[in-house]
């Protein structure tokens, strides 16, 4: 995203950077954990090309601001909630809204609360049924053990073995530099804190999944084949919920934006560009 603009912008109290490039009709996109807005570098240009896109770093990640949990409650209703009030600061309209993992729930949540703003809804292996079953979300349950190991044992080698052994799919490409760009982001006291209390406060989802029934926009479910975060069985039942949606399957683990970037560019290319269909 070398060219693309770096600007602050406060949303729910909270200071948020965000990157931004192009015009036309807006997209966003919304990252998981332990990430931030440059994991959408492989689709961003491409995407701007014909479109306003904007990646925000979300509350508590990449270069926004990190509060603590006093005052802000990290949940994905809270996420939601700064989100629209990014849409407010920004003077978006509808726009195409695209979530990874944690960022699906948040765009699946806000798709679901203000369908005005959404025009079409892409989900790429959502977080949605059943976080507690994720290794992570396992360690975060941990009273004692969880927050000494985000805040003080994760170094540099363990939190590249967590994307290796979880968030990529086997035998994926897992590019130093970019690691090390997410790992500088993570090793601070209060980037560890947020992401521990992301984690503790997205444990349960039931109320994200019972909000699927009620999203009207065109959605597009893509899903990693090889996810060991969650299954594909998840992102099948994803489809199914939503009314209207389409499901894709992809040859990738949790991630397919980063491992497989050009087969998720020509989706979303299709999805977005095609035609309103009759809805089922």
């Amino acid at each position: 995203m070398s060219d693309a603009l770096e600007r602050d912008l406060t949303a729910s109290g909270v200071r948020l950077r965000l990157a931004e490039l192009g015009s036309g009709p807006p997209m966003v996109f919304l990252h998981g954990p332990f990430v931030d807005h440059t994991c959408w570098d492989g689709l961003f240009g491409e995407f701007a090309q014909d479109h306003r896109v904007i990646a925000p770093d979300l509350p508590g990640f990449g270069s926004s601001e990190k509060p603590p949990a006093s005052r802000f409650p990290y949940g994905v209703s809270a996420f939601a909630e700064a989100v629209t009030d990014l849409y407010a600061g920004l003077s978006l309209g509808p726009a195409v809204l695209v979530g990874h993992s944690l960022g699906g729930a948040v765009a699946l949540t806000v798709a679901a609360r203000h369908p005005e703003l959404v025009s079409r809804l892409v989900l790429i292996d959502a977080l949605c049924y059943g976080s507690s079953a994720s290794a992570y979300g396992r360690l975060a349950m941990l009273p004692v053990l969880g927050g000494l190991a985000l805040k003080q044992l994760w170094g540099p080698r363990r939190f590249r073995a967590h994307f290796e052994q979880s968030l990529f799919g086997p035998g994926a490409r897992v590019d130093t530099a970019r690691l090390e760009h997410y790992y500088s982001a993570f090793n601070e006291p209060a980037a560890r804190a947020s992401a521990l209390a992301t984690l503790r406060a997205t444990i349960d989802t039931r109320d994200v999944a019972a909000q699927t029934p009620r999203i009207q926009t065109p959605t597009l479910v893509l899903w990693g084949r090889q996810d060991r975060v969650w299954p594909v069985s998840f992102g099948q039942r994803l489809s199914r919920e939503i009314l209207g949606a389409r499901f894709e399957l992809l040859e990738a683990g949790h991630s397919p934006h980063e491992e497989v970037a050009g087969d998720v560019l020509r989706l979303i290319k299709r999805f977005v560009d095609e035609k309103p269909r009759s809805r089922r």
